[in-house]
């Protein structure tokens, strides 16, 4: 039985950690950056085993089972505009205005409280679609 897991990538340091492992995913998997897979890797031995992160739309492109969250939004931009940009739904992709000045009290309370609803809601949409409890 395969499991599907949802990656969650929190932060500046999250979020490009997280770009750069699904860049690596990408390259293992044979899943080009726009999410279709390679002719070659297709036309080979079937791996499935990248359904374990990635699902696939009725276009056959597979999109990351990710979440990129972060206060302030320059670090999601780079994956925005970046060479994976056709990779992510741009659901996935949360950010806010402005971040929290490495204030903990700030991202807690003023600026974290308007991202936290926008946040679960995404969770709870993808977890959603078809996962299977773990």
């Amino acid at each position: 039985m395969q499991r599907e897991c949802i990656s969650v990538h929190i932060g500046q340091a999250g979020v490009q950690m997280g770009n750069a492992c699904w860049e690596l995913y990408c390259l293992e998997h044979g899943i080009q950056p726009d999410g279709i897979i390679c002719l070659e890797k297709s036309l080979g031995q079937a791996d499935s085993s990248f359904g374990t992160f990635f699902s696939e739309t009725g276009s056959g492109k597979h999109v990351p089972r990710a979440l990129f969250i972060d206060l302030e939004p320059t670090v999601i931009d780079e994956i925005r505009t970046g060479t994976y940009r056709s990779l992510f739904h741009p659901e996935q992709l949360i950010s806010g205005k402005e971040d929290a000045a490495n204030n903990y009290a700030r991202g807690h309370y003023t600026i974290g409280k308007e991202i936290i609803d926008p946040v679960v809601d995404r969770t709870r949409k993808m977890k959603s679609k078809g996962l299977q409890p773990i």
